[in-house]
């Protein structure tokens, strides 16, 4: 694995179906230990992006590699070093939480003895232990986001993805998911983010905005702010978005 600054990077990155071009020569780096914001609005390209970095989808053409792994030729080292997350709820719900992290832990091949210590870990971290023997059904939106999170860390991957991880929970639950984000950072790991949230687009070091398969813009929060003399980035989004058509 390359050990250099960057996490993720891309060049000339394209996927067509057909004669439709899901992603349109994309080309972005995202620095290891930063949070990457990835905007755009439904069906802009963000999810077959993110699709091909995670090793599940093959690029029609263009270049890409995540942590140092090339995506046409070691897909399979991708999925074992990065942690991903979807914005559909994906786990059990007829399982206790302690059973679904411990079902993912074998999925991911951790040794009885090591999935022990990280589950005590993850459950102490993420503030689940009174939860752990409860069924998932019965937990609210937030705390099942919360293990969704857990699962996609068990293997302690340097880079995780998280597709519009907040969706349908409460604004009070999306701070305290934003919280745990900050914390993965301070730890060294990458977060790869996209959400239709513009409030947590300010939470990212970077971001970029993607329109009908192209980035149109990449850039600090606060650079876009003021390229675009705009006080929030919602109007960024607007105008960005507007200048691309």
């Amino acid at each position: 694995m390359n050990n250099n600054g960057w996490a993720v990077q891309t060049a000339n990155l394209t996927r067509k179906f057909g004669g439709f071009t899901a992603v349109d020569d994309v080309s972005f780096d995202v620095k290891r230990g930063e949070i990457f914001g990835f905007l755009g609005a439904n069906g802009a390209g963000k999810t077959t992006t993110i699709r091909m970095l995670c090793g599940l989808l093959m690029p029609s053409s263009g270049t890409a590699s995540v942590n140092g792994f090339d995506v046409y030729k070691e897909p399979e080292s991708i999925k074992k070093s990065i942690g991903y997350m979807s914005q559909k709820f994906s786990l059990y719900e007829d399982l206790t939480i302690r059973q679904n992290i411990e079902f993912y832990g074998g999925v991911y091949g951790l040794s009885r003895k090591q999935l022990a210590k990280r589950t005590e870990e993850l459950l102490d971290y993420l503030k689940l232990q009174d939860q752990a023997d409860k069924l998932t059904a019965s937990l609210p939106v937030g705390w099942k986001q919360r293990l969704a999170l857990s699962t996609a860390l068990l293997h302690n991957p340097p880079i995780v993805f998280l597709d519009e991880p907040t969706s349908g929970v409460d604004p009070d639950s999306r701070r305290n998911f934003w919280l745990l984000i900050y914390e993965l950072v301070e730890q060294g790991k990458t977060v790869f983010v996209t959400t239709h949230f513009m409030d947590e687009a300010e939470y990212c070091h970077r971001l970029s905005i993607m329109k009908d398969g192209r980035i149109v813009i990449i850039g600090r929060p606060g650079e876009l702010k003021q390229q675009f003399n705009a006080d929030n980035l919602n109007d960024v989004f607007l105008n960005a978005i507007g200048a691309a058509r």
